[in-house]
């Protein structure tokens, strides 16, 4: 018997959300959907979930709560926020509060599709395939199981930056341009993404604080460069 994915979706708009999840189930997922953010919570500490949808406006506790309580207790699960599109600030607050990828309202159901089996592909090929670990510096990056560690610290990142840091390492003191990570670790290269690539990248520099000697470096007006001894 095949287990299916699942999936937790927090969306108070009751008709969006049975149509969500409609077309979900129907894609083959198991969906377990949730009228607001407390009931979200609740579901998650009782059941495993292989990502979680959060509509960012909800009762009962936002999206960003529940995102940030999830956050509390797994860097593992995948979260991706629903938004409205003109709010910028919700986008770059979801990824700064640990969000991995975003979908803004309205959208297609194939886009929301998509969204979610990239996700599970990634996720696939990190279990699949050996594992993969880096030296950078004083640093031991073990990308399967998304920790971060010098010496007794260890930092638990998220998936996405795993992903980023993954494509980095990958190509380490060279030139990157924005698009070229974006299509590499996004899969795409639009406007917002890009400001969230930022995000990401503000969190690498935070980790990688103790060791002077890994700069990444912002190239104005073209990418970054990833400044580090890899091995």
């Amino acid at each position: 018997m095949v287990t299916r994915s699942k999936i937790l979706l927090a969306e108070d708009d009751l008709s969006l959300g049975y149509v969500i999840k409609d077309s979900l189930v129907e894609a083959g997922y198991e969906v377990v959907h949730c009228p607001d953010g407390k009931t979200a919570i609740e579901k998650f500490k009782k059941e495993n979930f292989d990502i979680c949808l959060l509509d960012v406006m909800m009762p009962n506790q936002d999206g960003f709560t529940v995102l940030k309580w999830i956050r509390q207790q797994t860097e593992q699960v995948p979260v991706l926020m629903i938004t409205a599109r003109s709010m910028e600030e919700d986008r770059i607050h979801g990824f700064e509060s640990g969000a991995d990828d975003y979908i803004c309202k309205p959208f297609s159901m194939k886009e929301l599709l998509m969204r979610i089996e990239v996700f599970f592909r990634r996720t696939k090929k990190l279990y699949s395939e050996k594992p993969l670990k880096f030296e950078i510096g004083i640093f031991t990056f073990l990308f399967n199981e998304y920790r971060l560690m010098s010496g007794q610290h260890v930092d638990n990142i998220t998936q996405r930056e795993a992903e980023l840091l993954l494509f980095l390492c990958e190509n380490p003191n060279r030139i990157l341009t924005r698009k070229e990570i974006l299509l590499q670790v996004w899969g795409n290269d639009d406007f917002y993404l890009g400001r969230s690539m930022d995000v990401f990248i503000t969190k690498l520099r935070k980790y990688f604080k103790p060791d002077p000697s890994i700069f990444l470096e912002t190239i104005h007006g073209t990418g970054f460069k990833f400044n580090a001894v890899v091995k």
